[in-house]
């Protein structure tokens, strides 16, 4: 691990200062559009305008590379970041916002894009699953962190505005001066969303759903926490707890998913994640409360995202895993745009329990869908699967975009390949002969 962390620091340094910059965003949003009088349903939409962006950056951003190269969507897309941070305390109308969310998050899809493209080129086989724990804690590390910043000045402000403009900004250069060469932008032709269903219908569902439970973990926390009469510095509290969890539960789910059929786990995380709803919609008036099922509700939802893409290729031949997901991440994205806006339509009905009341619903439906499959498809776990110490689950954070879950699927490509060869070689049995 240290060895990967000395060669790939400096391009995770800019990983984690470009989440740094989306995460305090992503919060300050919602603090500064209460604070201009926005509604409800205005915030919900300016919110999903950048989970609109950012599918739509996701689809676009390879051809862009292709066409120009890495080095020249790289900076052109900062530009817009920086420019469009700025804008915002200049230009406080809702539409206007709307339209700056989208190419904000047009934008950053883009950048990722190309700086997970440089950070995969830079592992290899060996040091791929060490190489995306380590991007996993940089995106963590960087969104929790960020949640501190949001306490150094005046939301009604611009330097908040500034900050995350700068740390972008200032992201580009570990970023262009560790990586040597552009690499060979190729991404796999996405199967179409009727495959994948029909080979994982669970995991497209699941997929879907959890993408609206983390737009509205990522893009309504803050939202929720000026209906519910947070302070800033609650606010921010309440936002790294939800983080906090998905980092601390990632690996462990990750693990045992490893080790029994993965749909108990999908199911045991996602009624645990349904009851810390419940938990806040009962009590989520009192802040501590809420911290404490924000923490758990984040704990369960966050390493969903991976258990789902690792359950997928349990289904899937190697040579189809990179095809697939693309579909997944289309799913997710399509999730998570609708999210923000029915999470903003059970606020203005329900309050501030609607967050929890939405985030419970999604949960408890995965559930339900999760248990009505296990009676349909038998498990695909073997118990001989842990003489070869198989692994098949990578972390991943629902920020990462194609590149990133296609390195994913190598990973589990080559674990899936070693198990068969470690088979290939064990002797026959003596009754066989």
């Amino acid at each position: 691990m240290l060895k990967v962390l000395g060669s790939t620091w400096a391009l995770l340094l800019g990983i984690l200062l470009l989440m740094v910059g989306n995460g305090l965003q992503g919060s300050l949003i919602g603090i500064r559009g209460a604070i201009e009088n926005f509604s409800t349903t205005e915030l919900s939409v300016i919110t999903s305008a950048y989970f609109a962006g950012f599918l739509i950056g996701s689809r676009m951003a390879p051809e862009m590379i292709r066409r120009v190269g890495h080095v020249r969507v790289f900076a052109a897309l900062g530009s817009f970041i920086s420019a469009v941070l700025i804008l915002y305390p200049t230009i406080t109308d809702p539409w206007a916002w709307i339209v700056l969310r989208v190419i904000f998050g047009f934008s950053f899809s883009g950048v990722y894009v190309t700086a997970e493209s440089w950070l995969n080129n830079a592992s290899t086989n060996e040091t791929r699953g060490q190489s995306l724990s380590l991007y996993v804690m940089a995106q963590m590390v960087g969104i929790v962190s960020s949640q501190a910043l949001l306490n150094v000045a005046d939301p009604a402000g611009f330097i908040l505005f500034v900050i995350p403009s700068v740390l972008v900004s200032l992201s580009f250069a570990p970023i262009l001066l560790s990586a040597a060469e552009s690499p060979k932008f190729d991404t796999t032709k996405p199967m179409t969303l009727k495959q994948i269903y029909t080979i994982s219908p669970l995991g497209c569902v699941g997929m879907f759903l959890m993408g609206a439970v983390f737009a509205a973990q990522f893009g309504m926390a803050s939202i929720y926490g000026t209906r519910a009469g947070f302070s800033v510095a609650e606010i921010s509290i309440f936002v790294s707890a939800i983080f906090i969890g998905g980092m601390l539960f990632q690996y462990p789910f990750g693990w045992v998913s490893d080790r029994m059929d993965r749909r108990l786990v999908i199911l045991a995380a996602a009624v645990v994640g349904g009851i810390a709803g419940l938990l806040g919609l009962a009590f989520g008036g009192s802040f501590e409360v809420a911290v404490f099922a924000a923490f758990i509700m984040g704990g369960m939802s966050n390493p969903l995202y991976a258990l789902l893409i690792a359950y997928t290729n349990d289904y899937l031949q190697v040579e189809d895993m990179a095809a697939a997901s693309g579909g997944l991440l289309f799913i997710n994205g399509l999730g998570a745009v609708l999210g923000p806006v029915i999470t903003g339509w059970m606020l203005t009905a329900m309050g501030p329990e609607g967050f929890w009341a939405y985030l419970a619903f999604f949960m408890f439906i995965l559930a339900a869908f999760v248990g009505w499959r296990m009676t349909q498809r038998p498990s695909v776990y073997s118990e001989e699967a842990e003489d070869y110490d198989a692994v098949s689950y990578a972390p991943m954070m629902p920020t990462g975009t194609i590149v990133a879950v296609e390195a994913a699927q190598g990973y589990y490509a080559e674990n899936v390949e070693s198990i068969d060869e470690g088979k290939a070689n064990e002797p026959a049995p003596l009754d066989s002969k």
